[in-house]
């Protein structure tokens, strides 16, 4: 996504580092941010590369309207925040394509969301914390449990109604005594 320059003051005067932000995604519902900092750019780039391996998240997709073809949209409207950038993500009808600023855009069409609406508040220019801002967004896809997601509960019959059958299957004995 980016290499920004970084600086420390020393008592010698500057120290310059690199910090590399990278995406993975596979286009079909993973995605993972690594950020890493190096003195050298190679190095971070790399690093970053296996955190964002290392911390890949599912993202859950879902429908606008009818569920009709694949999920191509977020399930519901999502927040996410880093710092003083928040994004929120909001379903949108099949066709509408993703709307958002160009790094929302990569991170999610990296996710595997094809329609998107959303709105963003801060400074976004800080774009280590807007990538970070979506990503929690994405991470929160399956934060939310729908009723699709629930497990299927098997009854049995209630404790009084098992006894009354019982005895009403007794019913008819006659004691001898």
């Amino acid at each position: 996504m980016k290499i920004a320059p970084v600086q420390k003051q020393t008592s010698a005067g500057q120290r310059t580092r690199f910090k590399a932000f990278v995406v993975v995604g596979d286009e079909d519902g993973h995605i993972g941010l690594g950020v890493k900092c190096s003195q050298e750019v190679a190095n971070a780039i790399r690093a970053s590369i296996q955190l964002a391996k290392l911390s890949v998240v599912p993202v859950r997709r879902g429908y606008w309207g009818n569920k009709i073809g694949d999920p191509h949209t977020v399930p519901c409207k999502v927040t996410g925040k880093c710092g003083s950038v928040r994004v929120r993500l909001v379903p949108a009808p099949k066709g509408a394509g993703v709307v958002a600023a160009p790094v929302p855009k990569k991170l999610l069409e990296m996710a595997g969301i094809q329609d998107c609406f959303t709105s963003s508040v801060g400074h976004t220019r800080t774009l280590g914390n807007f990538v970070k801002a979506v990503f929690d967004a994405l991470g929160k896809t399956y934060g939310f449990l729908s009723p699709d997601l629930w497990e299927k509960t098997h009854f049995t019959a209630d404790p009084y109604q098992e006894h009354t059958d019982f005895l009403a299957a007794n019913a008819n004995i006659k004691l001898v005594s």
